[in-house]
């Protein structure tokens, strides 16, 4: 078993290496940086099943670092939820294929209200619906799923949380968020003392 285990370690590694690394990272950056740091905004993102699980990390993870961001179910947007959306926000959705068609019809959804919010897609087809409407793709590499069937998210989902955890540190940088900054979003807990300590060795 340890020799599938190394090699499944393998494949996710070779998976994150493969990301395709352009300047849509840093066109991603500006609208984000533009919409809620310049525009009083938030950032959006959304995602179904584990992308939306992914996408729920994206934004706790961005809103604990000084960019205020919120997790919209796209289900739940049809349904009176879609009333977060306003002006000056940005949308990061997720879907691996770019067919989903809840992220989809979370697009038109959005427009509705704000026909030229921006929208910053994370997806491994680059053909697909979502890419197109997107003013930003951020492209996985489309890796194999090394679940044994091909089918389950698993290295997928690896490289989406790769390419949130890149943005989230880019963003930190922008903004030059501070050991301060941090400690006063992490009242509680271990990583809350720790930013305390940090800032007084400072």
């Amino acid at each position: 078993m340890i020799d599938e285990i190394l090699k499944l370690r393998q494949l996710e590694a070779e998976a994150i290496l493969n990301i395709p690394m352009t300047d849509t990272y840093e066109e991603a950056i500006k609208v984000i940086h533009n919409c809620v740091h310049l525009n009083n905004g938030k950032l959006i993102t959304s995602g179904m099943g584990k992308a939306g699980q992914i996408a729920v990390n994206i934004a706790t993870t961005f809103s604990s670092t000084g960019t205020p961001s919120v997790y919209l179910h796209p289900s739940d947007a049809q349904h009176g939820d879609l009333g977060v959306v306003q002006k000056n926000d940005a949308l990061l959705l997720i879907s691996n294929s770019g067919k989903t068609r809840e992220i989809i019809e979370l697009i038109d959804l959005a427009r509705r209200l704000y026909s030229d919010i921006p929208i910053i897609a994370i997806t491994s087809n680059m053909e697909s619906t979502v890419a197109n409407e997107a003013a930003v793709v951020l492209n996985t590499g489309n890796p194999k799923e090394v679940c044994a069937l091909g089918l389950s998210p698993t290295t997928s989902t690896t490289t989406m949380t790769v390419i949130g955890d890149i943005l989230v540190v880019q963003m930190m940088k922008k903004i030059n968020f501070s050991n301060r900054d941090y400690s006063l979003r992490h009242h509680g807990g271990y990583l809350g003392e720790k930013s305390r300590k940090n800032e007084k060795l400072l």
